[in-house]
């Protein structure tokens, strides 16, 4: 795999990952216009999200079940997981170049992402 090929294969993901997304947001976004365009706004009281949906097994499972803020959610986490995915492609990629040095960089950056998530508060 060459340089150009490599840059080539990571923009299409970037370019697919943040269309995926947004299309997934959008849908979501539709969707819960239709379910709630006759709900009544209450602003004195703040209700927020349903504890399900701030764990990735509950996002998931309400986006399977066409629930509008799952989809939204789903659609969010797809885009803070596309700069990952093109991270993890780079690794692989200076690693099939035999670019050792890049690798190491690239995985330097793909721990201090995954901590950063994973501790996140």
């Amino acid at each position: 795999m060459d340089d150009k090929r490599l840059q080539s294969f990571i923009g299409n993901l970037l370019r697919a990952g943040v269309l995926l997304a947004a299309a997934i947001v959008f849908a979501g976004a539709v969707l819960y216009l239709f379910q709630h365009h006759a709900d009544k706004v209450a602003y004195e009281n703040f209700h927020a999200e349903s504890p399900s949906l701030s764990t990735l097994a509950g996002i998931v499972n309400s986006a399977f079940h066409l629930d509008s803020a799952g989809l939204m959610q789903f659609g969010l986490l797809l885009l803070i997981a596309t700069p990952v995915a093109r991270v993890v492609l780079a690794a692989v990629g200076f690693y099939l170049e035999r670019d050792y040095l890049y690798v190491t960089v690239s995985l330097i950056v793909l721990g201090i992402l995954l901590f950063s998530m994973l501790n996140a508060t």
